[in-house]
Order: C-alpha cells, then structure tokens, then sequence
C-alpha cells in the first residue's frame, strides 16, 4: 500500500524502546526522515543507530525529558533547522505507575499529569505552526484502552489519559481547516516491558503468577493473546499516511477486542 510518507518529516517521542520505538522504525521503513527522543542518550542513539544502518534514512537523535516545555521548543526547532519541516509528531510518555486510588500521591499526581498529559500539549504548541505553514500535518497521540475502559490498578491513567482525548478533539476541530489531522491510538494489552511491570504489581495483588496474569489479559480479548508492538505502529503508520486523510479526532483501539463496549 502507498503511504505517501517518503521523505515526510517524523517526530516520535519516547522512541528509545517499546511502542515508542516500534514506531519510529516503521516511520524510517517508509522512508521517513526521523527525529526521536529519549531520556537516556545511550539507548536513543542506539535505536538511531539501528535505523540508519537498516532504512538508510536520516535521523535526528537527542536525550531530554518530555516534560520540559523548553527543551521540547529546542528539540522542535532543531528537528526544522536540520530537515526543513515537522511534518509528523508522534506525542509519547511512559505510564505512571500501577496503584489504586488510597496509594497514590499528590505528587505522583502531578508527575502524571506533566508526563501524559502536558507533553502532548508542549509537542502540539510547537508543531502545529509548521504544519500550518504547508497546510499539512499529522499529530498523533499514544494513550491507552483505558481512554474508553477503565484498568484496574491504573487509576493514574484512567484518569489522565482522558485529557489526551479532550486535547485530541480540540485540536482537531481547531486546526482541520489548516490540513492537519490529530488522532489518538489506544493499545490494549502489549508486549513490552510496561506490561511485565503490571504484570508484577497485578500479581502481588492477587496472589497469582505473572504467567497466569498474562494469560488472563490474552484471554480476555476477542483475539486471545497479546498484541506486538509493530501492530500499533501499524496503525500509527497508517493514520499518519494519505490512506487515511479523512480520519480526524477519533481515538482507535488497537486492543485485539479488549474493549466491551459498543
């Protein structure tokens, strides 16, 4: 299938494992020029690395916090200085930590709310103006299952998470008129290292191995396993192709059935 993504300009933030990473290297197979990001310098150059010497395409590396609005706008703006635009804009964030409600913090609030919800605002303020400069853009958000079905034990996302949404219709609606397309992916249960440390709090709750944990998530989906992460890039890939330039403010569950609802 034609993306008519080659030579386009992709951000993916949080890109140095898991989800994040999936997708940047399903970005640079279309031959998307690529800008990642991480905390950690060694383990995003890394996964630079890997992709320029597999996709042979350009890449932009650089290790900072997705939750400082300033080192976002410098990140912005080197990934323009260098490839001329900002095209795409993948937002992404670790998870807050799995607890119920009685032990959370006031300050693990907060640190979820700037990790998952402020860093997609922070990539979206500075995105957007180039985007409406070519009248073309694609930002796409990666939250959660728990945007449509709470989790249990992962209060701080059912809650958080949902602003991403908020965010996601608001721009969509605001900025339709430009070109731009803003989008949101949900993934259910996914192998990656995330859901091995569900896995672990799950099962000190319940008193079950982590296998048992994990057969019972694959057992709860219509498909009866766990999705991969190439299967939400996939589907990233393909919001942010022209295959799908009618799609705007909608949140997809790549879920493989989790979701009960209508």
């Amino acid at each position: 299938m034609e993306t008519g993504l080659k030579n386009r300009v992709a951000i993916v933030a949080a890109s140095s494992q898991g989800l994040g990473r999936a997708t940047a290297e399903a970005f640079a197979a279309e031959g998307c020029r690529l800008a990642i990001c991480a905390r950690n310098r060694e383990t995003i150059n890394v996964v630079a690395e890997k992709v320029r010497r597999e996709h042979k395409v350009e890449v932009l590396a650089e290790p900072f916090d997705v939750t400082d609005a300033a080192a976002v706008r410098d990140f912005v703006n080197a990934v323009v200085q260098k490839f001329g635009s900002a095209d795409i804009c993948v937002t992404n964030a670790g998870g807050p930590p799995a607890k119920g409600f009685l032990a959370t913090t006031i300050d693990e609030w907060k640190r979820a709310v700037d990790v998952n919800f402020m860093s997609a605002v922070y990539f979206a303020h500075q995105v957007i103006p180039h985007m409406q400069k070519k009248k073309w853009g694609r930002i796409i958000t990666i939250t959660s299952i728990t945007t449509k079905q709470p989790v249990a034990d992962l209060v701080y996302s059912n809650a958080v998470r949902a602003a991403v949404v908020g965010l996601v219709k608001s721009l969509a609606n605001e900025f339709g008129k430009d070109g731009i397309l803003v989008n949101n992916v949900g993934p259910g249960f996914t192998a990656t290292d995330r859901l091995k440390e569900l896995a672990h709090v799950r099962s000190a709750t319940l008193g079950k191995s982590e296998k048992e944990i994990f057969e019972g998530w694959a057992a709860d989906t219509a498909l009866k396993r766990l999705g991969e992460p190439r299967e939400l890039a996939d589907t990233i890939v393909w919001l942010a192709s022209e295959r799908a330039s009618y799609i705007t403010g909608q949140t997809i569950l790549v879920d493989g059935g989790l979701y009960k609802g209508l």
